[in-house]
């Protein structure tokens, strides 16, 4: 087993502690042993967290058989439990990559439909947590776009949710035999916002093949609309921008009495129908429209159009099916 060098351990973990949440904020940490199973958790302020003692007794726990996590969004103060409804704030949006972890790691790095991470923590050989820090995001958002990040890059689709834990940089990850000591690079200090994350599918190398468009027997028998709609799935499949067609379609069409009305639903009718076709799940067909749409609607209005349209999309598969 890997021999844990206490003082650069502690110190690792004070500077990212530090970094990751605000004086006077409650954190959750987490000591989870394999053998005996068992999980032991403790919601504390920041500033006894990073005290040398509790750091040096952290160290200890990790040496003696427990990995060591804390949760990546701060707690409400008083509380013992780690649920969505005790989260303070959302500090974090993070990525799990367990697969293919260099090749997708790169990838995210070289994209410009995200920013440059705050912290990038290596787990194990091949394996990392990707963070952000943000500022105004509310539940709901920061869920939405953990679905995105996770679809787009190739993460852990189950690591959306706003209370996961995070390993601790600076201690060992006992998961692994010899263990694998936890490290950290800090590749940008700015905090990001809703704007600086443009996760519209599938511009984020989910390009749609060309086969899933059907051929139209009597093309000149088309109308307007049925024109419009093979224009709009020809682009998509391109990896053509949907923001873009949205504007090029509008201007298309001012015959129709709300062009921006019609081509933001033609292009996302059309969007949904080819993501469930490569076996994208419906709820998260809803959640990329969403997003899309998220700066152009109200929100009310955003969330119960984006699942009409879903809908929508799935039940003209089924026609096509059974035709």
């Amino acid at each position: 087993m890997q021999q844990l060098d206490y003082r650069r351990s502690i110190q690792v973990a004070q500077d990212f502690l530090t970094q990751c949440f605000a004086p006077g904020e409650f954190i959750a940490l987490l000591l989870r042993r394999e053998n005996p199973a068992g999980v032991t958790q403790r919601v504390v302020q920041l500033e006894r967290a990073v005290a040398p003692r509790y750091l040096g007794w952290l160290a200890h726990e990790n040496a003696a058989g427990a990995n060591i996590y804390v949760a990546a969004n701060p707690l409400r103060s008083r509380t013992r439990k780690r649920t969505k409804e005790s989260v303070a704030a959302v500090r974090h949006l993070y990525l799990d990559i367990d697969t293919d972890g260099d090749a997708r790691l790169a990838a995210l790095q070289n994209s410009d439909k995200v920013p440059k991470p705050t912290a990038i923590i290596s787990t194990s050989l091949h394996k990392y947590q990707v963070l952000w820090r943000v500022a105004g995001f509310d539940f709901e958002s920061q869920e939405s776009t953990l679905k995105l990040l996770a679809l787009a890059f190739g993460g852990d689709p189950a690591c959306t949710d706003c209370n996961r834990v995070l390993r601790v940089p600076g201690f060992l990850n006992l998961k692994y035999d010899p263990a694998q000591l936890v490290a950290i690079q800090y590749p940008d200090g700015h905090t990001s916002n809703a704007r600086d994350f443009r996760l519209d599918l599938p511009a984020s190398d989910a390009t749609i093949s060309k086969r899933h468009i059907p051929p139209r027997a009597h093309p000149s028998k088309q109308s307007n609309s049925e024109l419009d709609w093979a224009w709009v799935l020809h682009e998509l499949a391109c990896g053509n921008d949907p923001v873009k067609l949205t504007s090029e379609l509008a201007s298309r069409r001012s015959d129709k009495s709300s062009p921006l009305y019609y081509a933001q639903r033609t292009v996302d009718v059309a969007s949904a129908r080819l993501w469930l076709i490569e076996g994208i799940r419906l709820d998260d067909v809803v959640t990329m429209l969403e997003v899309r749409r998220r700066f152009e609607l109200p929100g009310s209005i955003c969330s119960a159009r984006a699942h009409e349209i879903a809908l929508t999309a799935q039940r003209m598969i089924a026609r096509t099916k059974t035709a």
